[in-house]
């Protein structure tokens, strides 16, 4: 149940004073549903205003303060504007200018021959000075804009004005809460308390301090959910899996080349975990094409040795379907039973699928978020692997392993590697293992960057490799081409490429039907398609040895770890890879900076580091858990800077002091639904 003290926060923006039907809805768009929105939303910069008492050619350009006497009213026609002359103490004339306003408004908020206070932005206008739509004042009253006025993000119908007295009503709603935070931490660090923290940062006083608090706070709340969920995780009993070899053991035999050291390092970790009787959480980063499946098979039949079932949790169709064929493909003739199950399985095939899944007739069952639906049962499930592990969060992986009769092991992959920061914000439960090397044979895909006026030489270079009887693909960042004109569309440069080279070159992107996905991807791999024209529904799980090119269109619009993954795709085999990205004209130094370093490496944790330092604030922290708040005030850099000491601060308190039902831990309890923290806050109500 909810902490009482924090109820006025968590009213809705309706109960607030003046806040009509109308507003709800503007708030709606920024996502501002209640008054604790509205406190964590935060100003962006501020207006430091000069107050003057006379007016000088130094304050153009500057927003000011001025007490001015009004002199005369020049009325406005239909298109000019309103003008107000007015004269400062030592005899400088101004205009005020107003757009939409009558005379008889302006004569009864600025009467003649009396004072008022000015604030707005002093500019020219050929010889003279005005200031345009001021806000006014009588000169003994408190201004509502002040010497510093914050600057909050808006949406359409909302001024910063109207923001900020929102912002008011939410602060004013704010009670004191118990510190959370270790003493010792909050002393060396010089932070207020959280109250004064949450109005200074409005206030935009305090060089910083007040918002590095508050960013303390959420990854404090953060770190508690991700420690609680692993030590109620711990604290359950699970079932100890412990292979015999049997089929790991002619797998790895049948290879046609050696596990390298780093997948036997990981495999040892990973078997090490499952044979103990505390479930297993393990995130495994392996950089594109360095074997994190065939680790992932090697585990999966340890599961199955001791008598265990396993699940594959793969984030789209296309990416089920490939581990489905490669898994089939490695395993032959080993007796182990696989099934697959995706949305688009019905009828009788998926309720023999089920029936099967129920009675212990499947092995390994690999699919999409259908594999753990309310109706899907398991006879016992020993193991769950979860594939692009950013695509999924907290409470899915709960959910998928509440599917078993004791918690199963959980082994999470991702082949984006991720900052040490952003891993331990986001998977900070988990015990990590990386795959840091590449299987021998392979060889380093080289990248070159080029013109798009340069396409036609691209185009004539890709038929000689179509020629050639290589495969290739062209990925476009969209489907269709925009009212603009923009041509950088998967399906005008299919349509072309097709009127140049015929029936060799499929189409394949997000809006099409699965079954017509499934078909594209089939006859290519299959090497019935020699080019395939895709936007980045490519981007993972697409593996196709003789492809060896890849052109990546318009390639600035791409992030650095999309980039590195649609690379990925080619350099499968050990055939000489190419990838060719055809940058716009015109580009951002962010853009500049991003193609030079995939022109420099292949490393994909370099690429992931420099990804973390050139995307804006939030940008990557984005990507929420689902079933967790998004992040509200920290930011890239304040992760890094500060969550490695909250998650020690979230230790301390977890260990010692009585834990959560210490003094500090009454006090975090209240931090977790703060900060929404929905995977913390979940276990707190079961007790």
């Amino acid at each position: 149940m909810r902490p009482a003290i924090l109820n006025p926060l968590f009213a809705e923006t309706a109960t607030l004073k003046g806040v009509g039907a109308a507003l709800v809805r503007q708030l709606a768009r920024l996502k501002l549903n209640r008054a604790l929105d509205l406190l964590f939303h935060l100003p962006i910069m501020a207006i430091d205003r000069v107050q003057v008492d006379h007016i000088d050619e130094s304050l153009v350009g500057r927003p000011i303060i001025v007490v001015l006497t009004i002199v005369r009213h020049d009325a406005g026609g239909p298109r000019s504007p309103l003008r107000v002359r007015a004269v400062d103490g030592g005899g400088q004339w101004v205009d005020l200018v107003f757009f939409g306003q009558s005379g008889a408004w302006a004569r009864a908020k600025l009467p003649v021959q009396e004072q008022r206070r000015i604030t707005g932005k002093l500019d020219r206008y050929g010889q003279t000075l005005q200031i345009g739509h001021p806000d006014i004042a009588l000169p003994g009253e408190a201004m509502g804009p002040m010497l510093r006025e914050p600057v909050y993000p808006l949406t359409e119908g909302v001024t910063n004005k109207r923001m900020a007295q929102l912002a008011a009503l939410a602060l004013a709603r704010a009670p004191d809460l118990p510190e959370w935070i270790e003493p010792s931490v909050r002393e060396r660090q010089g932070w207020a308390s959280w109250h004064d923290s949450i109005a200074a940062a409005h206030a935009l006083t305090g060089e910083g301090k007040a918002k590095d608090r508050l960013a303390y706070d959420e990854l404090l709340a953060n770190q508690l959910a991700l420690l609680l969920v692993r030590r109620d995780t711990r604290l359950r009993r699970g079932r100890a899996l412990a292979g015999d070899g049997r089929l790991t053991g002619p797998l790895v035999q049948r290879l046609p080349w050696s596990l390298t050291a780093a997948q036997t390092r990981v495999l040892g970790e990973i078997s090490g975990d499952m044979a103990q009787s505390s479930p297993m959480l393990r995130l495994l980063q392996g950089d594109v094409g360095s074997g994190k499946t065939l680790v992932a098979l090697l585990a999966m039949l340890v599961a199955v040795e001791a008598g265990a079932q396993t699940a594959l949790l793969a984030p789209t169709e296309i990416l089920a379907r490939q581990h489905f064929a490669s898994i089939t493909r490695m395993l032959g003739d080993l007796p182990v039973r696989v099934g697959i199950l995706t949305g688009r399985d019905k009828g009788k095939v998926r309720a023999d699928l089920l029936d099967d899944l129920a009675m212990g007739r499947i092995d390994i069952l690999i699919g999409t978020h259908a594999i753990f639906q309310e109706a899907v049962d398991y006879h016992d499930l020993g193991l769950v692997v979860v594939d692009e592990q950013h695509r999924f969060g907290v409470a899915q992986r709960l959910m998928l392993a509440s599917k078993a009769k004791a918690p199963p092991h959980l082994l999470a992959m991702t082949a984006t590697p991720i900052p040490r920061s952003l891993a331990l914000t986001n998977y900070g439960e988990m015990d990590g293992s990386q795959i840091d090397e590449l299987p021998p044979g392979r060889q380093p895909i080289e990248t070159r960057v080029m013109a798009v006026e340069r396409s036609e030489e691209v185009i004539a270079a890709l038929g000689r490799h179509l020629a050639a009887g290589g495969q290739a693909y062209w990925v476009c960042p969209l489907v269709e081409g925009s009212e603009n004109g923009d041509e950088a569309a998967a399906e005008l440069r299919a349509a072309e490429l097709k009127a140049r080279f015929g029936p060799t070159v499929g189409m394949v992107h997000g809006r099409m039907k699965p079954a017509e996905k499934d078909a594209v991807m089939a006859d290519f791999a299959g090497g019935g398609l020699g080019l395939l024209v895709a936007t980045t529904v490519i981007e993972v799980g697409v593996d196709v040895p003789n492809a060896t090119l890849m052109i990546i269109e318009a390639a600035e619009r791409f992030g650095l770890a999309q980039l590195h993954q649609l690379r990925g795709r080619v350099g499968r085999g050990s055939g000489r890879s190419v990838c060719l990205l055809l940058r716009g004209p015109e580009l951002s130094e962010t853009a500049k900076a991003r193609l030079k370093l995939m022109r420099e490496t292949n490393d994909g944790f370099r690429i992931a580091e420099a990804d973390l330092a050139l995307r804006g604030a939030g940008e990557i922290l984005g990507h929420r858990q689902s079933g967790e708040a998004a992040f509200r005030v920290a930011d890239p850099e304040r992760t890094a800077k500060f969550v490695a000491m909250a998650r020690d601060d979230a230790r301390l308190l977890l260990d010692r002091d009585g834990g959560l039902e210490g003094p500090r831990g009454q006090a975090a309890r209240v931090l977790l639904y703060l900060f929404e923290r929905d995977a913390g806050v979940a276990l707190l109500r079961s007790g």
